[in-house]
């Protein structure tokens, strides 16, 4: 099935769309001329005419005036009609008031044909041309009938004048529909120029990477078939080394993501100066490069293989020059070799990315073969991995959002944003497996900083919408605490959202009391001291320490689901429950109760003292939009 997105999908669209618009700006254009000229030829009409042909033509006029006046306002579609039918009603009233199907009149139907051709669509033409038919139809029949009897006048010099307003507005339409048309053809002419230019381009940068002008994965893919089927022709084998920069992360974070482009670029042309005719360099993603090279015999102890991949380590390891900085780094090289590894492009890439791995895990700056020893994280995971990668760079994600309620109104007072990942097949991925993979793949920052956008600018909408007091409470991930922009991240956030810093709370996890680095304790107090609250999230499941709860300036505590589940049902967790509540606002703190799915339960916690409460009860994880209704019921 074609896919309606697909770039030259879009190309036409813009084309028609634009196309559409420039038509209906001509047939308005056309609509104001054909009623000035139309008009002007009755002005003269009414000069010389007599009796009830003076009437019919002044109707004419008057018509032609409030067609005009509508085409001004551009309501061409009732001028058009208001047009039409008023000529078509006074050449059928001249006509049968004079010499019928004789009559001079006649003559005007075929340029009131012309102006439905030029003003509209086969609707409209049809529509006039039945109506012609109908109109001098019913005049044979008044004649023959006897009703109406012709009156053939005799020539004067007043039927000359209509005669030859007649030709002129005949004449004028033939010469605008026939220049139109010109002009149509020169202008679709020109719009395939550069719709073919434009697939052109858009074809050049759906297979090549942006910043380097390298084949991207989808070309590379074309390659490695290309030249996998060279190599079996030639009876050789292939190999596909995965690139990977060592440290290249500390370059973005130090000097910027500009001086991280320039390192990219320039290395890609190092490397690409360095291939031989039949080897290729792919811009596989972020620091990531591929290079496919055929070789000869065993190519674990080729000797010219391992020369080359010497080589491009060699060259990864020289001096760059980023911004007036002198900038070493190095490389680790996964190799992978087909058809003794596998014979598929995506199969192949995980295995060199393990073989990577390995490299790096052997000291980085060096490089190594892939073995089934090596496979120890499984084709699925890896399949994970990458999927997620794309997904994270694509936005491929989904905040769904529940509700917290003050136990006692059960009114909405916050809503918690959990991120879910949607799959084509209609099911979803958990955080709970990809938010761990997130952390170790290193894309956890862009990640959580999508989401804590997209968080605030839900809640100001809400906000906008009528809960002026609703705030929105987002998880935060320890690793988000390590570059030391996590409060910038936040202030773009609420900036963007135009969201004031006490409507966002940030939810803990207690792993994160596990570390004591005074830098996350220095952000937690700098974000607070913006007016953003902070949550310590699943209390009582993990690093429990009452003494962190402070330093940490945590002002709400969220009562793990497993301790409130069987509160109804099994008393030996009342006490622990009451404790912590009770602790909790000794300290000031508010606590929430999660997992809340029966009104009993609501109650007990009530009478317990707990503030506020969450789960099932009230509202699921919902989606923006489900969320939204669900809200307004609530309130």
């Amino acid at each position: 099935m074609d896919n309606p997105n697909t770039p030259d999908t879009v190309v036409q669209t813009v084309v028609d769309t634009n196309s559409i618009g420039a038509l209906a700006r001509v047939r308005r254009h056309r609509l104001l001329q054909i009623c000035g000229v139309s008009a002007l030829g009755l002005v003269a009409s009414v000069l010389v005419a007599r009796g009830v042909a003076l009437t019919i033509f002044s109707a004419g006029l008057l018509s032609l005036v409030l067609a005009f006046l509508l085409a001004y306002k551009h309501k061409s579609q009732a001028s058009s009609f208001v047009l039409l039918s008023s000529m078509s009603a006074m050449l059928f009233a001249l006509a049968l008031v004079g010499a019928g199907l004789f009559d001079i009149a006649i003559i005007g139907y075929p340029c009131l044909l012309i102006f439905a051709a030029i003003l509209g669509g086969v609707g409209l033409f049809s529509t006039l041309l039945t109506l012609t038919i109908v109109q001098c139809s019913v005049l044979v029949w008044l004649n023959l009938g006897g009703y109406v009897t012709p009156s053939t006048p005799k020539v004067s010099w007043e039927h000359l004048i209509f005669v030859q307003v007649i030709f002129i507005i005949t004449g004028f339409s033939v010469y605008v529909l026939v220049r139109d048309i010109k002009q149509l053809m020169n202008s679709l002419q020109s719009e395939n120029e550069k719709v073919q230019l434009s697939r052109a381009q858009i074809q050049h940068l759906a297979h090549h990477d942006p910043l380097t002008q390298l084949p991207n994965r989808l070309h590379g893919e074309l390659l490695f078939q290309h030249l996998l089927e060279q190599s079996k022709t030639n009876n050789t084998q292939l190999a596909m080394l995965f690139l990977d920069l060592d440290n290249f992360k500390p370059v973005n974070d130090a000097l910027g993501h500009v001086a991280g482009d320039v390192l990219l670029e320039e290395l890609a042309q190092r490397l690409g100066d360095h291939l031989g005719e039949r080897q290729h360099l792919i811009r596989f993603g972020g620091d990531e490069f591929l290079v496919l090279t055929p070789c000869a015999g065993d190519c674990e102890n080729n000797d010219a293989l391992q020369a080359f991949v010497n080589s491009l380590l060699l060259e990864c390891a020289k001096e760059f020059e980023l911004l007036q900085n002198r900038v070493v780094i190095s490389s680790s090289i996964g190799i992978a070799v087909a058809p003794k590894d596998g014979e598929h492009f995506k199969e192949l890439c995980r295995k060199a990315d393990i073989a990577m791995y390995q490299a790096k895990s052997d000291g980085r700056n060096t490089y190594r073969y892939y073995s089934t020893e090596q496979d120890e994280l499984s084709e699925e995971r890896f399949k994970l991995l990458q999927k997620l990668r794309s997904a994270v760079s694509a936005n491929a994600f989904e905040l769904y959002y529940q509700p917290i309620v003050d136990l006692n109104s059960q009114q909405p007072l916050v809503v918690e944003a959990l991120l879910r990942w949607p799959q084509p097949d209609g099911g979803m991925i958990g955080p709970d497996i990809f938010i761990p993979l997130a952390e170790t793949a290193g894309v956890i920052n862009t990640l959580g900083s999508w989401v804590l956008e997209q968080a605030c600018l839900f809640c100001a909408e809400q906000r906008l919408s009528g809960l002026s007091d609703l705030r929105v409470a987002v998880n935060i991930s320890a690793l988000q605490f390590n570059d030391g922009l996590l409060q910038s991240h936040v202030e773009r956030a609420l900036q963007r959202a135009n969201l004031p810093p006490e409507a966002l709370e940030i939810e803990l996890t207690e792993s994160l009391f596990l570390n004591e680095s005074s830098g996350i304790v220095a952000q937690l107090t700098a974000l607070t001291d913006l007016g953003i609250t902070i949550a310590i999230d699943d209390f009582g499941s993990g690093y429990s320490n009452l003494a962190y709860l402070r330093r940490f300036n945590a002002s709400t505590l969220k009562i793990d689901r497993s301790f409130i589940h069987p509160l109804t049902s099994d008393d030996n967790d009342v006490p622990l429950v009451q404790a912590m509540i009770t602790m909790a606002s000794s300290l000031g703190m508010n606590t929430i109760a999660e997992g809340i799915e029966d009104e009993a339960t609501r109650q007990m916690l009530l009478n317990m003292g707990c503030n506020l409460g969450q789960g099932y009860h009230w509202s699921k994880p919902l989606s923006a939009t489900d969320i939204t209704v669900q809200l307004k019921s609530l309130t």
